[in-house]
């Protein structure tokens, strides 16, 4: 019996400790979608969480793609921050959503924090938002991010996972697009799917296997006393 108790101790301390190493790669820049259909116009929300336990983030940079160009960007306001929308021109003009000839495309969103207390804290998020279109005929969007820190330190979240292969240290955001105006959310991001099940999947896994465990020890010592 006491054999068996043993190994359910060791076993929980395993899935635990495994679940433990697992769990920070969930915290990286990560964007999630309203409205954002294949060749419309929609809300993006990039998720920044400040990893350092001691600074904060004071900047962050998004890069839009030159390929697929992205001829509208408005920013939401958001106190304490001042956003910098920087353009490119066109191979050749084009037509927006309006009809009206355009001669430039924006190529990158920088957010500034205006002051110390305006950053975002160490082990804390903040949202940021821009309204964006029209948005690539793909599948998804691939929108690479500079985070700053205070003390100096930058993360740069641009790297792409090849299929079939697990989740890099700093992966890209990547945005979901839908086909169709019924399905208006964006998955967060098709690396975190990639990523593995996530942290509420990996509790009820560790939840299962100790009472699974627990009723064979039960049921053991039942037959004992039989």
């Amino acid at each position: 019996m006491k054999h068996l108790w043993r190994a359910v101790t060791v076993t929980a301390l395993i899935v635990v400790a495994a679940t433990g190493f697992a769990s920070p790669a969930l915290a990286h820049v990560e964007v999630s979608g309203i409205d954002t259909t294949q060749g419309g116009s929609g809300v993006l929300t990039f998720r920044v969480p400040t990893e350092s336990d001691t600074a904060s983030t004071t900047e962050l940079l998004v890069t839009l793609p030159d390929s697929n160009p992205i001829l509208s960007v408005a920013t939401q306001p958001k106190a304490g921050w001042t956003a910098t929308v920087t353009k490119k021109n066109l191979p050749s003009p084009q037509k927006d959503e309006d009809g009206n000839i355009v001669t430039q495309y924006v190529s990158q969103v920088d957010w500034k924090a205006d002051n110390p207390q305006a950053a975002i804290p160490p082990n804390q998020f903040d949202m940021f938002s821009i309204s964006a279109g029209p948005l690539p005929k793909q599948d998804s969007l691939t929108l690479p991010a500079l985070q700053t820190y205070s003390d100096g330190h930058t993360v740069n979240w641009n790297e792409v996972a090849a299929t079939g292969q697990a989740q890099p240290d700093h992966p890209a955001p990547v945005l979901t697009l839908t086909t169709s105006s019924t399905d208006t959310n964006a998955a967060p991001s098709s690396n975190a799917a990639q990523a593995g099940p996530t942290w509420p999947g990996i509790v009820a896994l560790i939840i299962a296997i100790i009472a699974a465990l627990l009723g064979l020890a039960n049921l053991v010592l039942l037959r004992r006393r039989s």
